[in-house]
């Protein structure tokens, strides 16, 4: 693996503007760990704003001449925007997990990753069945349980990690299950987490899980035989239900290591099996369903819960079909590609009848959805926000989407590429859109990165914070309050 020092060889996405370099920096490695202890910032931080905003997301796609080939495969990076009186410091460091320790000290890809897979022998595949080197490269989410803190990946190994110093204190807790999701949710009774995990094998089951916040051993709370799982990156919770969405994007696991491609080449899109939704009982383990709908695929539920009448509503991004995974190659996103709409989707399941209506909620597509979380996750809500594609084919708008009205805000700026924006509400906030957002964004022009604070309500500018460098395009965060 190249010193820190080294300089990434990346190819720049394409640009429709001239005046604007594009997106393209964004998917260049960063190998510089750095720590500053007063960012500049423009602008006026709200005195009441004091914590850190914690980020996981991919860094690094070369290992000596080799080279990854999804954005998802990047080795993970953690980053810190620590905010105290009106100032912000930042750090970033590795995650030291053993897929990048093992490259660092080989200059080989030495773990599968979600589409690079280094094994390339069928011996190499068969035996791997049966001792399987699974990565814990866990870049796409972060989360609080109890005092620690957590980054997550699909594979079943959480990484504990020192919020402070960034340092890697090691795995955090057991998976029930072969592949999981980094998108788990907070158990309001006692404070840990819920998520779902599917364990592969001669027998295939989902199954979710609850982890207390000083557990490292799970609660297995529902088991639900599959024989060919779902690709599942979320799921939704309501105040009695786990919501399982089955998308018609399903694997036949046993053929994995025999398939000669890597883990994700080998899940197959099926329309014809059409969505599935599986309301399961959160105390009993009990199944309703599933209930069948039409063919979509996608990455994030919004927010679920239910209706006075018993209807249970998820709200999901979704896509017409699984190829955004392919538009997501790291040649494909160098090479400018645009990216295909989404559409926020709100799903009406009606258990005493079995049936299933749709409706699309906003004009504006979005991904990386946010909510108030500690207000409204389980429950009715009004505002979501999430950030939209432009001119070039990323992402460059943040959008508050008012749900009760239809209506929609945006903020935009040339050469800015906003990152997934993370809601904070005021202490003491009465409205659910009392707070501010705290975003990522890449100045292409500048070539750096920043922390940009918005007012929820109306998306105007309060301050932002420069990066000393620029910040990979990552997934997602969350705000720490000290």
């Amino acid at each position: 693996m190249e010193p820190a020092s080294a300089t990434p060889t990346t190819t720049a996405p394409a640009t429709a503007n001239g005046n604007d370099p594009g997106p393209g920096r964004g998917f260049e490695s960063l190998d510089t760990e750095t720590r500053v202890e007063s960012l500049p910032v423009t602008g006026e931080l709200p005195q009441w704003l004091t914590g850190s905003l914690l980020r996981t997301g991919p860094a690094k796609w070369e290992v000596g001449e080799q080279r990854m080939n999804h954005w998802f495969d990047g080795f993970a990076m953690l980053h810190s925007f620590a905010i105290a009186d009106g100032r912000v410091s930042y750090a970033n460091k590795f995650l030291q997990t053993k897929a990048y320790r093992a490259a660092r000290e080989t200059g080989e890809i030495r773990y599968s990753e979600f589409a690079t897979d280094p094994c390339r022998s069928l011996f190499g595949r068969v035996f791997s069945l049966f001792n399987p080197k699974i990565s814990d490269n866990a870049n796409v989410n972060l989360t609080r349980l109890g005092e620690r803190f957590v980054s997550m990946t699909e594979t079943p190994i959480p990484v504990q990690f020192d919020a402070e110093t960034l340092d890697t204190v090691g795995v955090a807790y057991d998976t029930p299950g072969l592949l999981t999701t980094a998108h788990p949710h907070l158990e309001r009774a006692d404070g840990g987490m819920l998520n779902y995990a599917a364990k592969v094998g001669p027998r295939n089951s989902y199954r979710f899980f609850h982890v207390a916040p000083d557990a490292t051993k799970p609660e297995i709370l529902a088991t639900l035989p599959v024989s060919r799982p779902a690709y599942m990156h979320s799921f939704g919770l309501t105040e009695r239900h786990f919501v399982l969405a089955e998308f018609p994007f399903v694997v036949n696991p046993i053929k994995i290591p025999l398939s000669g491609r890597p883990y994700i080449e080998n899940y197959e899109w099926k329309p014809e099996l059409g969505t599935r939704i599986t309301l399961v009982d959160r105390e009993t383990g009990a199944k309703t369903g599933p209930f069948e709908t039409d063919a979509c695929f996608g990455f994030h539920h919004v927010n679920s819960y239910e209706d006075e009448d018993g209807t249970v509503v998820a709200d999901i991004c979704v896509f017409e079909d699984a190829t955004i995974i392919e538009d997501l190659y790291l040649d494909r996103l160098r090479g400018g590609k645009p990216l295909p709409q989404p559409e926020v989707r709100r799903f009406r399941i009606d258990p005493a009848t079995g049936s299933v209506a749709h409706e699309r909620l906003t004009d504006v597509g979005f991904e990386l959805p946010r909510i108030n979380y500690g207000r409204c996750n389980e429950r009715p809500y009004r505002y979501v926000w999430g950030v939209a594609d432009g001119d070039t084919g990323w992402l460059e708008r943040i959008v508050r989407a008012d749900l009760a009205d239809g209506t929609t805000t945006e903020w935009s700026e040339p050469g800015q590429y906003p990152g997934e924006p993370v809601f904070v509400a005021r202490p003491g906030a009465e409205d659910e859109d009392d707070g501010v957002l705290l975003s990522v964004v890449l100045d292409s022009r500048k070539g750096n990165s920043h922390m940009l604070v918005l007012d929820a309500r109306d998306l105007t500018e309060l301050a932002r914070a420069e990066a000393p460098h620029h910040i990979p395009f990552g997934f997602h965060g969350q705000f720490a309050r000290v």
